[in-house]
């Protein structure tokens, strides 16, 4: 039922506004495609120095999912990657779809960024990652985390 839901909202939105332009920064098809490490984890070797990487809706971190028949898998794999920025364990849940853009790689032709809530013990506020599963881009640790140590 979600995913008539969807596909309805995104022919509306389409059909609505005639063509969608990507607003996506940092979309890099000629990226490596991830792979897959020790503990279900990415393989992550580079730490962004962007503040803007993964926390904010036009620069989301680029995970793309089309080698596996699993559309969440890629996002686990992301995550278990991640440490808070003293090496804390952290734990995540996936809040919404949001902000719907244009990509070839979808067959609706439109695609979604997901929104995760990061957290840790320690941490204040949780924090907010938009993850996308459509398009390539350098993996990259976020400011202000770090990587697992395994």
């Amino acid at each position: 039922m979600k995913k008539i839901a969807l596909f309805i909202t995104i022919i509306v939105l389409i059909a609505s506004c005639g063509s969608i332009k990507s607003s996506l920064k940092n979309v890099d098809n000629n990226a490596p495609v991830p792979v897959v490490g020790k503990n279900n984890a990415f393989i992550i070797t580079q730490y962004s120095k962007d503040k803007k990487y993964g926390y904010d809706k036009d620069y989301p971190i680029n995970i793309f999912y089309k080698g596996t028949k699993n559309d969440t898998i890629n996002q686990k794999y992301f995550m278990n990657a991640l440490a808070g920025p003293k090496g804390e364990k952290i734990t995540y849940k996936k809040l919404e779809n949001c902000c719907p853009f244009p990509t070839k790689t979808s067959d609706m032709g439109a695609g979604f960024l997901d929104v995760y809530e990061l957290s840790w013990e320690g941490l204040k506020k949780p924090i907010i990652l938009y993850l996308n599963i459509y398009e390539r881009g350098q993996l990259m640790v976020p400011v202000g985390l770090s990587l697992k140590k395994i």
